[in-house]
């Protein structure tokens, strides 16, 4: 290629947890260094921004943000960033035209390292790459003082959540931002405002569900097949530990089923519908976690309590039981469907209201429940007197501007000192860490007693090394 906001709620919950997770912490002089190249920016200014990933959800990205100077893009396939600009018939899209331009004038390169390197114009940069490469990006970029954008899942592990954390806290100019952008949404603060309101009572029981995998899963591993010759397939595989040679059900969109590659169902969609009940019950980190699924991809045996020696692809179905202990409110229940299962209809649920099949969060309060779709949107209040109760409860939250479409320019806008960060990595990890559990406890096959302050599985020690991951030599954090 040519090179061209919360108290134990969420600031305070990892306290002095770091030296006993085994973090990395980033050296004084390093965080001094980062910190010195952190540039003020005034709101009149444009902000230098930075893709890597720039094709697929990248590109959806970065087209919020043509009004900034985009300086310079870091992908392993350009052919793959040109088909985002077109439609099915292959005509430029009205949507992507400003974006193209954009494009065409930023330095390429095919390795992002070289890209964080090389360019000192960069004042922040939007990670949109598979699962695997999330934290290692970040946490490069954040250590040369740039602002970071991380599409979800946050990270693809507990240790890499708690490493990005630690940095960010390191660093108070930088402005973190997770790519969930139903944070940034109306209905779903008006959400937070209910439940926090008692428009519904007290919350004990949570469910939630996604019609999640719509990629390769629950499969057998394919056998390998020749690569595009526009993919540079070593950059592509980056941090992963493993090379199963290229085969279209990975790469571009169908990674995120794949053990090595993503964090399955859980991964794309918790953030846009756990974040919600996170968010309104601040219930802190779950203290126990139980999942059953269906048959690992590629498991001919019947379950005997063990995944398969060598894990290929995710389990097509899965429902994951997340227990807090030490909600503010109480203890919770949350209970997670993928894979098109779907919580069972309460017996007071109206005729009239149907749980939309492609994702969903249903609250059963003391006093009715309430019911919305994905992204916090649309929500629907049950029960007698619900209605009367919600009218009654005040517009609380400050709204973004833009609302969810606005959640990229929030970033920008929060760099220039213009308005509140939406979901900073203070929000950000915690929720991502009650996500990837439900990952660890999957691949534990037992219920795990967790201990969110020291960061560690109690109850079953060989749990514990699923919140770290193994990395490819000269990947790792």
């Amino acid at each position: 290629m040519t090179e061209r906001n919360a108290g134990m709620t969420r600031r305070n919950w990892l306290g002095g947890a770091a030296a006993s997770a085994g973090l990395l912490a980033l050296p004084g002089t390093a965080a001094a260094a980062a910190a010195g190249r952190t540039r003020r920016i005034a709101p009149s200014d444009r902000v230098n921004v930075a893709v890597i990933g720039a094709g697929g959800m990248g590109s959806q990205n970065m087209a919020k943000l043509t009004g900034q100077n985009i300086v310079a893009l870091a992908d392993v396939d350009f052919d793959h960033v040109a088909k985002s600009m077109v439609d099915s018939n292959g005509a430029l899209r009205a949507d992507r035209l400003a974006l193209k331009t954009a494009y065409d004038r930023a330095t390429r390169f095919a390795d992002y390292r070289r890209m964080l390197d090389t360019r000192k114009d960069i004042d922040a940069v939007v990670i949109a790459t598979p699962d695997h490469h999330h934290a290692f990006a970040a946490k490069m970029a954040m250590e040369r003082g740039l602002h970071v954008y991380v599409q979800k899942p946050l990270t693809y592990s507990v240790r890499e959540g708690r490493t990005l954390l630690d940095l960010a806290r390191r660093n108070p100019k930088l402005v973190t931002q997770m790519g969930n952008q139903g944070h940034s949404g109306d209905d779903g603060r008006r959400v937070v405002e209910l439940i926090r309101g008692g428009a519904i009572g007290r919350v004990r029981d949570v469910h939630v569900w996604t019609n999640r995998p719509v990629w390769p899963q629950g499969e057998a591993r394919p056998a390998p097949v020749a690569k595009p010759a526009s993919l540079d397939w070593n950059l592509w595989l980056g941090p992963a530990a493993v090379d199963w040679g290229y085969h279209p059900d990975y790469a571009h969109f169908n990674w995120r089923g794949w053990v090595p590659f993503g964090v399955g169902a859980l991964g794309d969609m918790g953030a846009h519908l756990i974040d919600f009940p996170v968010w309104a019950l601040e219930p802190g980190l779950p203290t126990r976690i139980e999942t059953r699924h269906s048959r690992w991809g590629g498991d001919t045996d019947l379950w005997d309590g063990k995944p398969p020696v060598e894990l290929g692809s995710y389990p097509l179905a899965s429902m994951t039981t997340y227990r807090f202990g030490n909600a503010k409110g109480g203890p919770v229940t949350m209970t997670w469907y993928d894979g098109g299962m779907m919580p069972p209809t309460p017996d007071t649920m109206p005729v009239d209201a149907v749980m939309n099949p492609e994702g969903g969060v249903l609250y059963v309060g003391e006093s009715g429940m309430l019911m919305h779709d994905t992204y916090g949107e649309k929500p629907v209040l049950i029960g007698e007197g619900a209605q009367a109760r919600a009218a009654a409860v005040p517009v609380s939250m400050p709204r973004i501007q833009g609302g969810r479409d606005g959640h990229e320019m929030n970033w920008i806008r929060a760099i220039r000192g213009e308005e509140a960060i939406s979901s900073p990595f203070s929000v950000a990890v915690p929720l991502n860490e009650t996500m990837v559990l439900g990952m660890v406890a999957l691949r534990a096959e037992r219920p795990i007693d967790y201990d969110g302050q020291a960061g560690r599985v109690t109850n079953f020690a060989d749990a514990n090394r699923f919140l770290d991951r193994e990395y490819r030599k000269g990947w790792s954090l």
